[in-house]
Order: C-alpha cells, then sequence, then structure tokens
C-alpha cells in the first residue's frame, strides 16, 4: 500500500528546498506535462466572479509562481485566457538560470517560459496582453482550418502559431507539439476542459492541486471536465501545509 508522505509546513521551506520538491525529471527525453490547480474545499474550480485567483492563497500564489520558474513552458486554453486575463509570464532570470544549472528546471538565459494557448480556432485577439506584454513569443496551437486571416494577425502580432491539426487538436498532439520545439517541462494551467482532454488521453504526468480553506457553493465547475469518465491511477509525492489552511498537494502517475 502507498504511503501517504507526511505534511509538511511551507513556511519551513526555502525557496530552493521548495524547487527541489516540484524538481522535474532531469533531462527528460519526452514530454513531462504538469497540470497546477486550485480549488476549494467542496470542489469549486472559481469563487464569485468566476475565476480561480478568488481562491488564491499566498501558499498557493508563492507555488504558482515556483511552477512557473521550473516549466519552459505554460499550457493553457484559449477560454482560460481570456476569463483570467492573462499576461505574458514574470520570472527571476537569476533563478531560472539556477533552476537549469541545477537541471531541475528553468532556462539556460534564465528567459521566462512561453505562454502557450490551445484553440483549434485561432479565436484570441491579437492585441491580447497574453502577446503583447510576452517576453518570450506566445506560441499558438491551432489548426490548419482555423480561419487564415486569424492566424495571419497572431503571427503579425508577435505570436508564433502553430498548426497541430486538420480541424481538430487531438490531446495527444500538444505535448508533441511543444516536444518537437524542444520544450518537454509543461506546466498546463486549465482550464478544466483542456485539463479533461489531456487526462483523458493519458499524456497528465502529476498534478499539482491546491485546496484553499474555502467553502463556496454555487455550480462551479471541477478541475476536470471531459465527455468520458476514466480512471488514471495517481500516487501522492508530497503534501504541504500553510498556517490559513492551504492544502498543496502533488500527485504523480504510477
Amino acid at each position: 500500500m502507498q504511503r501517504i508522505p507526511d505534511a509538511i509546513q511551507l513556511t519551513d521551506l526555502a525557496n530552493e528546498k521548495l524547487a527541489d520538491l516540484y524538481a522535474y525529471p532531469p533531462d527528460p527525453e519526452r514530454s513531462w506535462l504538469r497540470v497546477n490547480f486550485v480549488s476549494s474545499i467542496d470542489g469549486a474550480v472559481t469563487g464569485t466572479g468566476g475565476v480561480s485567483e478568488v481562491l488564491g492563497t499566498p501558499a498557493d500564489k508563492r507555488v504558482f509562481h515556483m511552477l512557473r520558474e521550473l516549466a519552459e513552458v505554460v499550457l493553457v486554453g484559449a477560454g482560460t485566457v481570456r476569463a483570467e486575463n492573462y499576461g505574458g509570464a514574470q520570472t527571476d532570470p537569476r533563478f531560472r538560470s539556477a533552476l537549469y544549472a541545477r537541471g531541475i528546471g528553468g532556462h539556460p538565459a534564465g528567459d521566462p517560459p512561453p505562454i502557450a494557448i490551445v484553440t483549434a480556432s485561432a479565436d484570441l485577439a491579437p492585441d491580447h496582453r497574453v502577446i503583447t506584454t510576452a517576453r518570450t513569443p506566445t506560441l499558438v496551437l491551432t489548426t490548419a482550418a482555423a480561419p487564415t486571416a486569424r492566424k495571419r494577425a497572431l503571427a503579425d502580432a508577435g505570436a508564433e502559431v502553430l498548426e497541430v491539426g486538420d480541424h481538430l487538436i487531438a490531446p495527444q498532439a500538444v505535448p508533441a507539439a511543444l516536444t518537437a520545439r524542444g520544450l518537454r517541462r509543461v506546466l498546463c494551467e486549465g482550464g478544466p476542459q483542456l485539463f479533461g482532454s489531456l487526462a483523458g488521453a493519458g499524456v497528465v504526468d502529476e498534478v499539482c492541486l491546491t485546496t484553499a480553506p474555502l467553502l463556496t457553493g454555487g455550480s462551479a465547475r471541477r478541475i476536470s471536465v471531459s465527455h468520458e469518465e476514466f480512471a488514471r491511477q495517481m500516487m501522492p509525492a508530497h503534501v504541504l501545509f500553510d498556517t490559513d489552511g492551504t492544502v498543496l498537494t502533488r500527485w504523480v502517475r504510477t
């Protein structure tokens, strides 16, 4: 039987130790896809106002930023980009360089990870801040059938447009397209439909889940939404907690 790890107090951890706990595999030969979500105690993926930011605690925000420091690319669905008003990733160049030197993530020159947006129809405004504020060019994963004018406008605005399907984007094609660009340490930040499709296809390697100390009620969705049920066995890698009641778990595929 798998032993549940002892809980660790987050405030006892320096950034270097926290990075060790969330380290990616050294020199992965294939994509390693990590998903990060926050939910309420009663399973809501959003709070009042329909956005996840309401659920964010200081502990969740600390781990959120650490996961971005470690990642080579941040993967997200276009609906989440619009709902959460995404901008380009903001990271610490020196820290990312140090993480890379240790072989656990980051970037050799300290550059921030690009945001990779999944949208089969290329439905994203060219002047969206996820493109205009990006220090590393935003990637748009779309299809050959998406309107040519939309794709051209996104490219003209500075995004790199990648066609990864004809009419639909198969879940397996997403990490494959990123791996082809040398981006193997993937951090997926949602939304629930993208997570559900990736998990159903069996390409999710780990889930980092923050449980905020809130009950929200209402009709908010869960963190994973899919058309079909599936079962993917996961085992706990670590459990962190903060003094405000936030619980942060990391689950790895067996």
